[in-house]
């Protein structure tokens, strides 16, 4: 039996349907004339990437991703109770498993066919060296997949199994959490040496060198953060041996790791963060004149990425999200499912986020948090104590907001009005047939339509803010609109060059690392010179002023500002819920009160309304079993060798 071909058996659902390697193919060839062919071999490798949608996408609406709405950002208000069983911890092991049966049958198709297509009759060399790449990606993306959701998994044995001895005797233990990393990361770096820099348009969701390497780098990160490096409070996490399987012993060199990982990427001097240009006057509704930040004597009269001169901040930022841009456009996003998406895919989370006088659900919604971690646009911080009081007018400079309108929300920063959609915000549905379905300024007071209504509690907004990321002004489900297209940011370079920032930072020494073709090192230490150079692109694009010198001289201060960049930048990109546990932030971020506006107010009480007070339907606590998902009781069953993460039952 050839090498590789029963990998994972042990760890799917049934083991008679899993024997059946080449159960979808009607004429039941065997592996050797399946992969002589070159339309088989290209059929295998498009169903190995099948289970990178659904359960297993990075950003999509919360029937399959709920980790991107129950952190402290954002949350969802329909789906019966779902929201606060997620966030008081009362979800079981029987919740949201189908991604460890998905991603383990998606592993062992990519290793049929790394084992196999060698034998390929009809592809080309580079051919065959391209899929192969790809499938180890897609083997190696698998196991991240479960390693940041389940914590140290069970890495299946490169020379496969033996299906004829005893289904019982096939159980196979977890791999500590460095082992994961350790084989993740080279794997990522074995697809990265073979894959292309760039795709073709029809190939556009297919992996490239940046994608892996961009993969390699979040890998890497995951392991140096305190979580898993030298956590002491996890030393209960053990295999079946009692072998534990986070390191209790703090290694600095893993955050040079992940520095020269997110290098490797950078390095390759494709990637860019996307700038909209200047726009001097209004060209169409949808493309209006350019809100200009406050002067700044550093930034205004130069070009970026040392200012802002010649860019349109907020459609910079806008734009990545909103479908304006073609993948192949947008010099940004490293990898994408594009617009590969299940039926819960980005353009349901439109709908959730459109206000329900629009036909929109009106459901999903930010935290007062949230909204009050956006700077000013100066760069500042929101005043809270004070709030500011009162309310715009018709007047220019309270742009681009509309009258009556809470001053609390003028003149903050662009990625806040790309985001949030705060009470009184316009909604243009340009797409509408119905000229008076188009520009509607909604409002989420007591009485309104979509407001806190008793004949409809699931659909109103319950902290008074909603979401405007991934909105397009285009975007209507009036009679008539049509909704534009979304491309995933599963991965993008801003992450990256947050990445490179993060581990920079965290370095306690100077380290020279291999880079990932073994035939070169980079070296990597605290610079805050460096840092700036890359960490001040992405606030500049955002037209506001880079971090001073205090904050980059002070580790402790740095830290803190790179949370918080991490928190504004990559909002509703999947990325808090695991920050906020691999940083040990959660029993107290996640624990907290979900605060926001008052949603018993009337317009009449419009100033009692923006007083944030605690949201009684959403409570949350956070319990030390909630760093890590639990396992089925069914792979437990299954697989006598696994080991249960720590607060969670074994079966009965």
């Amino acid at each position: 039996m050839f090498a590789g071909a029963f990998a994972g058996i042990l760890l799917l659902g049934s083991c008679r349907k899993y024997l059946d390697m080449d159960h979808f193919f009607k004429d039941r060839q065997n592996t050797d004339t399946l992969f002589t062919r070159k339309d088989y071999s290209d059929q295998w490798l498009a169903s190995t990437f099948t289970h990178l949608r659904n359960e297993n996408a990075d950003v999509a609406s919360k029937g399959y991703t709920p980790f991107n709405f129950i952190s402290d950002d954002m949350f969802f208000g329909d789906r019966d109770d779902k929201y606060r069983k997620y966030k008081n911890g009362e979800y079981d092991e029987g919740w949201d498993q189908a991604s460890w049966a998905s991603c383990y049958e998606g592993i062992r198709k990519a290793s049929v066919f790394i084992y196999n297509i060698d034998r390929n009759r009809e592809m080309l060399p580079e051919e065959i060296a391209d899929k192969k790449a790809q499938a180890r990606f897609l083997r190696a993306y698998y196991y991240w997949l479960l390693l940041r959701k389940y914590g140290p998994i069970p890495i299946v044995k490169d020379e496969g199994i033996d299906y004829t001895i005893e289904y019982e005797n096939l159980a196979q233990a977890r791999n500590s959490y460095d082992e994961c990393v350790d084989f993740i990361t080279a794997e990522l770096a074995t697809a990265a040496k073979d894959l292309p820099m760039q795709r073709t348009n029809r190939e556009a969701a297919r992996p490239t060198k940046g994608a892996a390497l961009a993969a390699r780098a979040k890998v890497y990160l995951f392991g140096a953060s305190p979580l898993f490096n030298g956590n002491t409070e996890l030393s209960d996490l053990v295999d079946n041996t009692g072998r534990k399987l986070i390191s209790q012993t703090y290694d600095d060199s893993k955050w040079a790791k992940a520095a020269a990982a997110a290098k490797d990427v950078i390095d390759l001097g494709i990637y860019k963060l996307f700038t909209a240009p200047f726009n001097s006057e209004d060209q169409s509704a949808t493309q209006p004149k350019t809100i200009i930040p406050p002067y700044n004597a550093k930034y205004s009269d130069m070009a970026f990425p040392l200012g802002w001169r010649d860019i349109d901040p907020f459609q910079s930022y806008s734009q990545l999200f909103n479908g304006a841009l073609a993948y192949t456009a947008n010099p940004e996003i490293i990898f994408s499912r594009v617009t590969e998406q299940s039926t819960e895919g980005i353009d349901q989370m439109v709908l959730h986020q459109m206000p329900y006088s629009l036909k929109g659900w009106n459901t999903h919604g930010m935290t007062q948090k949230q909204v009050d971690v956006y700077y000013m646009s100066n760069g500042g911080n929101v005043p809270l104590n004070p709030r500011v009081t009162g309310f715009t007018s018709n007047k220019e400079d309270t742009k681009p907001l509309q009258p009556n309108v809470s001053l609390q929300y003028a003149n903050r920063e662009p990625r806040f009005y790309a985001s949030v959609a705060y009470n009184g915000s316009m909604w243009e549905n340009t797409s509408a047939r119905k000229i008076e379905d188009r520009y509607k300024q909604v409002f989420y007071y007591r009485g309104y339509p979509d407001g806190k209504q008793p004949s409809s509690p699931a659909f109103h907004i319950r902290t008074g803010v909603g979401i405007k990321k991934y909105y397009n002004p285009f975007d209507s489900f009036m009679e008539g609109g049509f909704v534009v297209p979304k491309v995933e940011p599963a991965i993008r370079y801003a992450e990256i060059l947050l990445i490179y920032a993060e581990a920079l930072n965290e370095l306690n020494g100077s380290y020279t690392v291999p880079n990932y073709q073994g035939t070169g090192s980079i070296t990597v230490t605290r610079n805050e010179t460096e840092i700036s150079k890359y960490l001040s692109q992405i606030r500049i694009r955002a037209g506001i002023p880079d971090f001073d010198n205090a904050i980059y001289a002070s580790k402790d201060a740095l830290r803190k500002a790179l949370k918080r960049e991490r928190q504004i930048e990559l909002f509703a990109e999947g990325h808090r819920y695991y920050d906020l546990r691999r940083w040990k932030d959660a029993p107290v971020e996640e624990a907290t009160p979900v605060m926001g506006c008052n949603m018993n107010m009337t317009e009449d009480q419009r100033d009692l309304f923006y007083i944030p007070v605690a949201i009684p339907s959403m409570p949350t606590i956070f319990v030390r079993k909630m760093y890590l998902w639990p396992i089925s009781h069914s792979e437990l069953r299954r697989n006598r060798k696994l080991t249960q993460n720590p607060g969670w039952t074994m079966f009965d």
